[in-house]
């Protein structure tokens, strides 16, 4: 293969895990959390829905973090501005338990180990909807470390979200990169098909496929997370 910038979506595709599960264990942490500083448990959850629907919808004026918070403030009102340091402290207290939530591949990071000792610029291209702090411990659970990737997109440095084609238009502004040097791995076929729309070569992950929209695999490459060492010709 000779694409030296790989994009690596994280949850479900290094980091094993069932969607919906994590979500909705997610969500009920944090209500049940945030109901101690005043929020009411399920109001919020509805909140942070429809906060992250803006933020799959940002049209690049703005970082999603931005947009995410002035929707957060248009429904509770200035003070919830305030309780930005008490939502980080429940990312940084809190947030870990879910890693129950989560299974482990001990493939990721002697896979990341490998191709970075090959020279390949390796990109955690995971929804930027987390702020970096939730993104980190993730990635950490994963047995992955920041310094891995030359960039991990999060709420707070991206303009668009998945599975808008402007995200990756984006991350390849940042490389300064044509899509014919990089290739996308995932495991969503709707998320991760906006690589596919700006011309970058994709690969599905199938150990937790998301593939709601049907789409026919056999037009790309796919396959286990082990049959992607195969794929990239390593030896782990």
């Amino acid at each position: 293969m000779n694409d030296k910038i790989i994009l690596f979506d994280l949850d479900g595709t290094l980091l094993p895990m069932e969607q919906d599960y994590f979500l909705t264990s997610y969500l009920k942490l944090i209500g049940n959390e945030m109901a101690a500083h005043g929020y009411d448990p399920h109001e919020l959850v509805s909140v942070i829905m429809q906060g992250t629907e803006k933020m799959l919808q940002n049209d690049g004026n703005k970082t999603n973090e931005e947009v995410f918070w002035e929707y957060f403030v248009s429904v509770y009102g200035e003070r919830a501005r305030l309780d930005q340091a008490k939502f980080h402290a429940f990312y940084i207290e809190k947030f870990p338990l879910l890693q129950k939530t989560c299974g482990y591949n001990e493939l990721t990071p002697q896979l990341i180990s490998a191709l970075k000792k090959q020279g390949y610029k390796l990109i955690l291209a995971t929804n930027p909807i987390f702020p970096r702090v939730a993104t980190l411990e993730r990635m950490r659970w994963a047995g992955l470390e920041e310094s891995d990737f030359l960039l991990v997109t999060t709420y707070e440095n991206s303009h668009y979200a998945k599975p808008n084609p402007l995200y990756y238009a984006e991350i390849l502004t940042k490389l300064n990169a044509h899509p014919s040097e990089v290739m996308m791995i995932g495991n969503d076929t709707t998320d991760d098909y906006g690589a596919v729309k700006q011309g970058i070569k994709t690969f599905f992950v199938t150990d937790d496929l998301i593939n709601k929209n049907g789409l026919d695999l056999k037009k790309f490459p796919h396959g286990s997370l082990r049959d992607l060492t195969a794929f990239l010709a390593l030896k782990l």
